[in-house]
């Protein structure tokens, strides 16, 4: 009794909380006030400091500046300057310029969807002016400056004023009339980072233009003019450049420019992708996912490769006109640039691996603290103990532990990865380079790319050559994994893995592919159905077959712990130079290191 008196108690509380009057008015629709709906469009436009000064530096750039300056007070919360030298306005058009939906980028309404130029909705600097105090001097080339003003929405009248050719944009107190949205702001020096960063994609994009940004009278960004590959330097540092093969591409509707990091310089999230299409800095998912997909293979899973690249194409096969902040765009035909960056991305990653080689990053290669600036050189000979009787080895004698002698290949600048040395733990090989450098080489994980890329050759060729087994081997497994496996058999075939069903749980296979010589078909074909599970419904078959062949090269390469002579191992490193995409393995590990003269002197403490 008591608990059904505390029910209904509770039923009756939520209805008089939640149930409006059966005879309530309907309140009557009305039109917001046009200050309120301005600042409800700036929230769109506005939502921090960084893009209230990407939308004004964008208008500098239409209007052909050169040098631009960006000055920072507070994260841009309470200043936000930007000065050009671009061509200006008169004070009609400086009038219209902070009046909604007003723009000289759109001279005719059908042009909505040929936009060739960064800002074109005539929204940024009312919806800036609705919500924070800004102040606009303009002066065209060979005329008078003029300014006026905008305060929470309310704007004043065009005045003559003094200043040189271009347009000076100052905001002060952003947010100021819409107190909420700036208490979502972060901490000054957040929102000053996130504002550098938006400037320093725009120069990127803009490599002729010079850029210069000071925040609380600190200069943080200072940019000359370049051309693209010296502005990438500029922007994402010399680091990244030499770690980057270029990327290029053209054709009749499509051209494709700059550089992508080696796969051995991957990265934790997606902030070190820079795409570009048309001049525009975007965030385009399409492309991201191009990147993904072309890396695929050369990366460890979870880490994200890095690029800065450059697309243009004609402006009527894009739509810009698709997000607030116009940082993501639709392709008329969506597959064909896909389908282009990643064929021009893994040509430029089709390199031998001793094109460029991943060096470690170590730690505790500083000097230990407390020793001198240079080790102390120890004598050439060093007097022994007295009573201690000279050791005397037999001629010719060699641990049995050390590795045979090494091969009598001479060094040869045409071979980056040198000549084996020595081959320690059954698993590295020791090379020495020309120039000196310290080589080491997981003569498994190179092995499984040069299986892998193999494979794939034939794959590409029509289909991977098949070695039928005298006797076909039965391998049982789970029934649903089984299920998977024979559901692919068809496209197994074309990888020289012929299989059929052996009764529940059980699959008979009756060839291998000739690449793997003598593999046992049981691990394999359980590590292929693994792969087959993820995803297996929406996964295309290219993806599939992709897995399986990481799968088959990993079986069918030189295991660790294989012993090697001098002449295997230096044929292995004569394959990895020659063979695409062979400085990581098929998991996207490395396969070869290289420690310079520097490396190691930072090592041992040397300067």
């Amino acid at each position: 009794m008591a608990i059904a008196l505390i029910r209904d108690s509770k039923l009756l509380l939520y209805r008089r909380m939640f149930a409006a009057p059966i005879s309530a008015p309907r309140p009557a629709i009305r039109l917001l006030p046009e200050t309120t709906a301005n600042r409800i469009a700036a929230g769109e436009v506005v939502e921090r400091p960084a893009a209230a000064l990407k939308e004004i530096v964008e208008n500098a750039l239409d209007a052909g500046a050169r040098r631009i300056a960006v000055t920072l007070e507070g994260g841009g919360m309470d200043r936000i300057l930007v000065e050009d030298d671009g061509i200006g306005m008169g004070p009609d058009d400086l009038a219209l310029a902070v009046e909604r939906h007003a723009t000289s980028k759109l001279p005719e309404e059908t042009t909505l969807f040929r936009i060739a130029t960064l800002g074109f909705r005539g929204e940024a600097l009312p919806s800036i002016g609705a919500v924070a105090r800004v102040a606009i001097t303009s002066c065209p080339q060979g005329g008078t400056a003029h300014w006026i003003s905008v305060e929470g929405g309310v704007k004043g009248d065009v005045a003559p004023a003094s200043g040189a050719p271009g347009t000076r944009v100052e905001v002060r107190d952003l947010f100021f009339a819409t107190p909420a949205r700036r208490k979502f702001l972060r901490h000054p020096r957040t929102e000053a980072e996130h504002a550098v960063e938006a400037v320093r994609r725009l120069a990127l994009a803009w490599p002729e233009v010079a850029f210069r940004v000071q925040s609380d009278g600190r200069e943080v960004l200072s940019l000359p003019t370049a051309d693209q590959e010296g502005r990438i330097r500029q922007v994402l540092g010399p680091d990244f450049a030499a770690a980057a093969v270029p990327v290029e591409a053209v054709s009749a509707t499509l051209d494709i420019s700059g550089l992508a990091a080696l796969p051995s310089h991957h990265r934790p999230t997606t902030l070190g992708q820079h795409l570009v299409v048309n001049r525009r800095p975007v965030r385009e998912p399409l492309l991201r996912v191009a990147l993904r997909v072309a890396y695929r293979d050369v990366i460890p899973q979870g880490r994200h490769p890095a690029a800065a690249l450059f697309l243009q194409v004609p402006p009527e096969s894009v739509d810009v006109n698709v997000h607030p902040m116009k940082t993501e765009l639709r392709f008329r035909d969506g597959e064909a640039v896909r389908g282009a960056l990643i064929s021009s991305l893994r040509k430029a990653l089709a390199i031998g691996a001793g094109t460029v080689v991943a060096v470690p990053s170590l730690t505790g290669a500083a000097p230990v603290s407390g020793f001198s600036e240079a080790l102390p050189v120890l004598p050439q000979s060093m007097p022994r103990p007295a009573g201690l009787p000279q050791p005397r080895l037999p001629m010719g004698f060699r641990p049995p532990s050390l590795p045979p002698p090494p091969s009598a290949m001479p060094l040869d600048a045409a071979h980056p990865l040198g000549r084996a040395v020595a081959q320690i733990l059954d698993t590295y090989i020791i090379a020495e380079a020309a120039d000196g450098a310290l080589v080491l080489v997981d003569q498994h994980a190179a092995h499984e790319r040069l299986t892998h890329e193999a494979l794939s050759a034939q794959l590409r060729d029509g289909g991977v050559s098949a070695q039928p087994l005298l006797v076909p081997a039965v391998v049982d497994m789970a029934p649903a994994d089984a299920a998977l496996l024979l559901g692919a058999a068809e496209a197994l075939v074309r990888l020289g893995l012929e299989i059929e069903g052996f009764g529940a749980g059980a699959v008979l296979v009756r060839s291998l592919p000739v690449l793997l010589g003598a593999a046992d078909p049981a691990p394999l074909l359980r590590d292929i159905a693994e792969e087959l599970a993820v995803d297996a419904e929406s996964i295309a078959l290219e993806r599939k077959l992709d897995a399986a062949i990481a799968r088959l090269a990993c079986h069918g390469s030189i295991r660790a712990g294989r012993r090697l002579n001098a002449a295997e191992m230096d044929a292995l490193l004569r394959q990895m130079e020659a063979t695409p995409r062979a400085a990581t393995c098929s998991h996207g590990r490395p396969t070869v290191l290289k420690l310079d003269a520097a490396g190691l002197g930072r090592m041992f403490g040397r300067r």
